[in-house]
């Protein structure tokens, strides 16, 4: 039944993440390249927090400046590390929680992504898209 359908079945395993230690221009270069909109952050297998494109812009001057945006955000993202900018205390779910319980989580927090992880480990992460494409897949 598909109201018991598991989050583990449409979540992703395959996940980009980045080192707490790692530099936002690296996270930077990953956002764009993969097209994503959310990495994790992790110390190891462990989760330490989650880093969003928009907390990049937040700190960026990419929509108010022209040709040297460039320079100017390696200028800016040299002042911060990941650890400063990333959400700390991440909500999380474990790989057994149900696809509905998960697009409930996302609704009432106001959450696009939510890692999962058990036993205290990274195991895939979860977004408004793949929830998109679960329920397109559905018709």
């Amino acid at each position: 039944m598909i109201e018991q359908a598991l989050v583990s079945s449409i979540m992703t395993t395959d996940m980009i993440t980045v080192d707490y230690k790692d530099d936002l221009e690296s996270a930077e270069h990953l956002f764009k390249t993969h097209k994503i909109r959310h990495i994790p952050v992790v110390k190891g297998d462990a989760l330490k927090g989650i880093l969003s494109y928009t907390d990049l812009l937040r700190i960026s001057f990419a929509d108010a400046i022209g040709d040297d945006e460039m320079s100017i955000d390696s200028v800016v993202y040299n002042m911060f590390t990941i650890e400063q900018v990333m959400v700390k205390n991440v909500v999380t779910m474990p790989s057994t929680s149900t696809i509905k319980e998960v697009a409930e989580l996302l609704t009432q927090r106001n959450f696009h992504a939510i890692p999962i992880v058990d036993e205290n480990k990274l195991v895939g992460i979860v977004t408004t898209t793949d929830l998109l494409k679960f329920l397109l897949s559905q018709f």
